[in-house]
């Protein structure tokens, strides 16, 4: 019997380390071999930043043989930490070698009780960039808000239908019921599978629907209403665009990536950008292009290496001492979502257990199935409107998704130790769950400047947020809408309940107050990560644009931008999504333009 027991055991950890063996074969060597180390002095297309955008762009335009490209990107390769791979821990890397530890400036009247009272504005660095360490939910944002861009801003080729069929060739939709949907792709580089769900789920659903909402398919016809989280995540493994653009196909010949290269400034000789300079291991480098130089450093780096290379606005490059090359609204527009943590216990174990989810059999169900709680972060999400009639004729107000567990650490919200305290670690064990409460248009618009002439001194980021009264007046009416939510007849039976809400910083005020939720919204909102906008595109005579609708950067030759910093505007939604769109749509517009020639 003993001897059963124990052959029982062998040949049960000699499946475990085979499957390891079978899925992880290859890493952290894949990210490796797509490295080059020697580089030529020039190639047709130099593309700055590997990231959401710069991953899609470098495999496109290296399709055609003809074409050289080399990729340059500060950070390491998507192995660098293979458990960057396991999309629970996106959290873990927040604070890692694998972010650019962006933060905001002292702000009056917001993050009051935040770290340092600065909100953390990180951005991935490394192969594959934000989606590298992204929460992995896959949402586009509402046809309406790419109809605004067309019809607002008049970027005329860039609404809904235009992109769409670009999120669909980006796509290779995993979830069943959605694979014949004519709004879906299938077979394209980027998984999308559905959350993982707890029991939690069905009551967060269920009270949605009592409130009028009906169950939608988010990156549908239609995206307000209540839905499970559509993940990026194939087998249990992030689907990033590192990976999934560049890994899954390996070396090419005509596409060289350097990783660990800096990139400092843009050479500019009259108006025509000929050149970029790095710096890789201790040495200053100059490559040239050809052809065209496309920053995809994303919405902070993109106009900070405009500003230093001399093109941004003329009174702030004076000011910091950088010759003027072209004046232009280089970072005057930063688009961003700002969110809220609402907090309730339950009275009932239908949540994300952590000692499960942390468990050895959580881990051995990852590791053998690429399944369980180690998959995904949130299990559902609603997109919501404060005026209900709006529905079907504009985009929602709130995305709000339900983190189906207490915070176990700051590391997230990034709160100071004084609210950490009353509001995260009494709770670690406690049945319960998180909305995160998203204000997606918000009126405040910040801004990205020049620190100084050092290209390695961080960029001063506003954010402004709260500033507009009228975005404090949204996220108030949001907040009653959950306060509505959790009294539906779902949530009365398993107890919901705010108490854990209650903080001494706002005790001035009674609990559940006007005032006392404004006064909680100074101090705890946090910025969502989906900045925007600080290169935006628009059409001739638009004050406010820095690239035209083909994204050439306005007065200089051979210099284009694609990444989150051209979008018009902010999308009701998680931007990784619109952003390899864009690239897409990019990508074949260079083509077009190859052909033209």
């Amino acid at each position: 019997m003993e001897f059963t027991k124990f052959t029982a055991f062998v040949v049960f950890v000699l499946a475990i380390g085979y499957q390891v063996v079978l899925r992880y074969r290859n890493r952290p060597s894949l990210g490796e071999t797509l490295i080059t180390e020697t580089l030529k002095d020039e190639y047709d297309y130099v593309i700055v930043g590997a990231g959401s955008a710069g991953s899609v762009l470098a495999a496109r335009l290296s399709e055609d043989s003809k074409y050289s490209v080399l990729l340059l990107e500060a950070g390491e390769h998507f192995d660098y930490d293979p458990n960057v791979h396991i999309p629970v821990l996106a959290f873990e890397y927040l604070h890692s070698d694998l972010a650019w530890l962006y933060k905001s400036e002292k702000e009056e009247g917001a993050f009051l009780g935040l770290k340092d009272e600065t909100a953390v504005l990180n951005r991935g660095k490394g192969i594959g960039g934000s989606s590298l360490i992204n929460a992995c939910m896959y949402s586009r944002g509402s046809p309406f808000d790419f109809d605004d861009w067309e019809k607002k801003y008049g970027c005329k080729g860039w609404g809904f239908n235009d992109l769409l069929p670009y999120f669909k060739k980006a796509e290779d939709i995993q979830i069943e019921h959605l694979e014949t949907s004519d709004y879906h792709g299938k077979g394209g580089p980027i998984a999308v599978t559905e959350s993982e769900s707890t029991p939690l789920t069905d009551y967060f659903m269920r009270a949605f629907k009592a409130l009028g909402y009906k169950e939608t398919d988010y990156n549908g016809k239609i995206q307000t209403g209540v839905s499970r989280v559509q993940n990026t995540v194939r087998n249990g493994v992030r689907s990033s665009t590192g990976l999934e653009y560049l890994g899954k196909f390996g070396r090419k010949e005509n596409l060289d990536i350097s990783t660990n290269s800096f990139v400092t400034k843009m050479k500019i000789e009259n108006s025509v950008a000929t050149g970029v300079y790095f710096i890789k291991n201790g040495i200053k480098r100059l490559v040239k292009a050809k052809r065209d130089i496309i920053l995809s450093g994303g919405t902070f780096n993109s106009p900070k290496l405009l500003m230093l290379s001399g093109v941004g606005p003329k009174d702030h490059l004076k000011n910091v001492g950088i010759p003027l090359i072209k004046d232009l609204p280089v970072g005057k527009k930063l688009d961003d979502h700002i969110s809220i943590a609402i907090s309730s216990r339950i009275n009932q174990s239908v949540h994300l257990d952590k000692q499960k989810a942390q468990s050895i059999w959580a881990l051995l169900e990852y590791t053998l199935f690429g399944t369980g709680p180690l998959t995904s972060l949130a299990d559902s999400v609603a997109f919501l409107h404060i005026d209900k009639a709006r529905i079907g004729k504009e985009r929602p107000d709130f995305m709000a998704f339900l983190v189906p567990t207490t915070f176990g650490d700051n590391k997230f919200l990034g709160y100071n130790e004084t609210v950490a305290s009353e509001l995260i670690y009494p709770y670690v064990n406690t049945p319960g769950f998180n909305i995160m409460l998203t204000l997606v248009h918000p009126k405040g618009i910040g801004s990205v400047r020049l620190q100084s002439t050092d290209p390695f001194d961080s960029p001063i980021l506003d954010t402004n947020h709260l500033k507009d009264r009228r975005d404090e007046n949204a996220l108030l009416a949001g907040i009653r809408i959950i306060e509505e939510m959790l009294s539906t007849e779902a949530m009365k039976s398993i107890k919901a309940d705010l108490g854990m809400n209650k903080a001494s910083f706002c005790s001035q005020h009674e609990f559940r107050s006007d005032d006392f939720w404004r006064c909680m919204l100074r101090h705890i909102s946090v910025s969502f990560y989906h900045s925007t906008s600080t290169c935006k595109m628009g059409t001739k005579g638009d004050p406010t644009r820095v690239v035209d609708l083909d994204l050439k950067v306005q007065g200089i030759k051979n210099l284009r931008v694609c990444d989150a910093s051209v979008l018009p505007a902010v999308p009701s939604a998680n931007t990784n999504a619109a952003v390899i769109a864009v690239a897409e749509k990019f990508a074949d517009m260079i083509k077009i333009e190859r052909l033209k020639a």
